[in-house]
């Protein structure tokens, strides 16, 4: 269902009177909405298939759960794309598919690339044609072809055999790469960075689509890839040894001269070398030989122009090696990166993001214990300086808020899917994310003590240990996530979105939370009113009612989680 304008005015509430009965608003439809009545004779909203297409992309299920493990893809999953392209609407399935890999509303690449294959693979050729011609927009990197092609094979009715029309599609991937910003040159790069993923070297995509080429610079690629394609290597000597003016093979011998610093790369044994070669060339941290991976010299070389998020990811990496050390260069550039606001903007970091890294990098050791660094004080506080610079870079949603924190004792366990953080801590970060980027935003306490609420106070300028240090002032009871929502009920006011911060052990409360959320659409007159409950370290059980578009559950929590928030609070899934 498409986000829609709340009618209302802003802390106007219907005249409308509170359900008397327990069931009063589940027997009724909802006024001014398009429900239907399920099996069990209450009122539903009816959640369309683009709706499900679209919960699909951004999470990899139909359903209004976000999981934050790994979800196995199979055609089980996503019935609702089989069903549109046989009433004709194939074609729309896959502008939806662009749409969320083009825009990034996706939390994973997987489920995009799945529902591309099932396009790819189906009977319908107006959709079939679509999907390929979709690939090189989809498939950005090497890294998604190989996982849309092992995803082709895996939902290939006819076996693993490779038609004309996927032979076509997969040899245009290649050839496309020439009209994009970068040409040949850019995949030269990704081809030696990425040689192998998901079972698949690009020497064997090359055999099974039997791709043609010439002596062009793609042409070259092949043959450095295959190194057996019938072509012999005087050929190519001569190739491009020929004087012909044109920028076709003007890039053919650049891309020969790249192809030949990764070889060199790979042979290389010295670091002072590999350093000039990092940097001349700006290579990845792939190009270099495993043996080369222990110095800091080289580290530090590929250090001056890795991307944020890698350079995030590997701190502690850099700091075992000693490149981070007080007053080194390293920490001066890993300073500079991180309290760049022109970084942060264009690498769209989320605040939970770094606070899981600062969490990480605090520890002063890897998640399983191996890898071991000193840490360094001042890159502890770049790391918290750029969680709290984040906060401007946050997509708004103009909605109007409450945020509910449970504050009940189990709280205090780990996140699932980002363990080393607790509940609490991963409840009072988000709580601040809101805070900083809605103008509209509420936030109370609960448990289990009584039926109401604890008013917390949490401004814009409130840092998270100040937050922190509020929610550890609040009495602690059990878990009633409905409280909430009853007290909106009872002092009247006007939200568009509950979002319930708990570790899901609701035990307690008189209503259960769907409930409740139902009562209060009724009585406030706002249909759309969603609820989002996140249940950071689940023990497995749904609050949310599954066939309500308008509810929403996080299985724990992870730096993707807020990515399914935010689309599904503007109506995107």
């Amino acid at each position: 269902m498409s986000g829609m304008d709340i009618d209302v005015e802003e802390d106007e509430w219907a005249d409308l009177s509170i359900p008397e009965g327990p069931e009063a608003s589940i027997n009724e439809p909802l006024p001014s909405t398009d429900q239907t009545q399920n099996a069990s004779g209450g009122y539903v909203f009816r959640t369309v298939d683009i709706t499900r297409l679209r919960r699909f992309l951004c999470m990899g299920t139909e359903g209004g759960t976000y999981h934050t493990g790994e979800i196995e893809l199979k055609r089980e999953n996503a019935y609702c794309i089989a069903r549109l392209i046989n009433r004709g609407e194939g074609s729309q399935v896959v502008a939806t598919i662009k749409e969320f890999s083009l825009q990034n509303k996706a939390c994973k690449a997987d489920p995009i690339l799945f529902a591309l294959a099932l396009c790819c693979r189906c009977s319908d050729l107006a959709t079939k044609e679509a999907a390929y011609k979709a690939l090189s927009d989809v498939c950005r990197i090497p890294t998604h072809l190989f996982q849309f092609i092992k995803f082709a094979q895996e939902v290939n009715p006819n076996g693993k055999g490779w038609g004309r029309a996927h032979r076509k599609g997969v040899s245009m991937w290649y050839e496309n790469y020439g009209n994009k910003k970068g040409g040949n040159l850019l995949l030269a790069y990704h081809m030696t960075k990425y040689k192998a993923r998901f079972g698949f070297t690009h020497r064997d995509v090359f055999r099974l689509c039997h791709i043609k080429t010439s002596y062009d610079a793609l042409g070259y690629l092949v043959y450095y890839v295959c190194h057996e394609n019938g072509q012999r290597e005087s050929d190519w000597e001569m190739a491009l040894a020929r004087r012909e003016e044109g920028l076709p093979h003007l890039e053919l011998k650049k891309v020969a001269a790249l192809v030949k610093v990764f070889k060199d790369a790979k042979k290389c044994t010295n670091e002072e070398t590999m350093k000039l070669m990092i940097l001349e060339h700006h290579l990845a941290r792939e190009h270099v030989p495993t043996d080369l991976l222990k110095s800091r010299v080289v580290w530090e070389a590929l250090m001056r122009h890795m991307p944020m998020t890698a350079m995030i990811r590997n701190l502690g990496k850099m700091s075992s090696l000693g490149l981070l050390e007080s007053d080194s260069f390293g920490e001066s550039l890993a300073e500079e990166k991180l309290k760049s606001k022109d970084l942060l903007k264009s690498a769209r970091i989320h605040p939970f993001t770094l606070l899981v890294a600062h969490k990480a990098y605090s520890k002063g050791q890897g998640e399983l214990g191996k890898l071991r660094w000193q840490v360094n004080p001042n890159i502890s506080n770049a790391l918290e300086e750029a969680f709290y610079l984040s906060f401007n870079y946050v997509a708004t949603t103009g909605k109007r808020y409450l945020l509910a924190i449970d504050v009940s004792g189990s709280m205090n366990a780990p996140v699932m899917g980002t363990p080393i953080i607790t509940a609490r801590d991963a409840a009072a970060a988000m709580a601040m994310v809101t805070v900083r980027t809605e103008q509209r935003c509420d936030v109370v306490a609960f448990s289990g003590n009584q039926e109401g609420v604890t008013k917390l106070s949490i401004s814009p300028q409130d840092d998270l240990d100040t937050v922190l240090e509020r929610i550890s002032r609040l009495p602690i009871g059990s878990t009633n996530c409905a409280a909430p929502i009853l007290d909106a009920i009872q002092s009247k006011k006007m939200y568009d979105v509950f979002v319930v911060y708990t570790d899901s052990e609701t035990n307690v409360g008189s209503v259960h939370p769907s409930k409740a959320l139902k009562n209060y659409r009724t009585t406030s007159g706002n249909a759309n009113a969603r609820l989002i409950v996140c249940g950071l370290a689940s023990n497995g059980f749904s609050i949310a009612d599954p066939e309500d578009p308008l509810m929403m559950d996080i299985v724990g929590f992870d730096s993707n989680a807020p990515t399914a928030i935010h689309q599904f609070v503007k109506g995107n899934i």
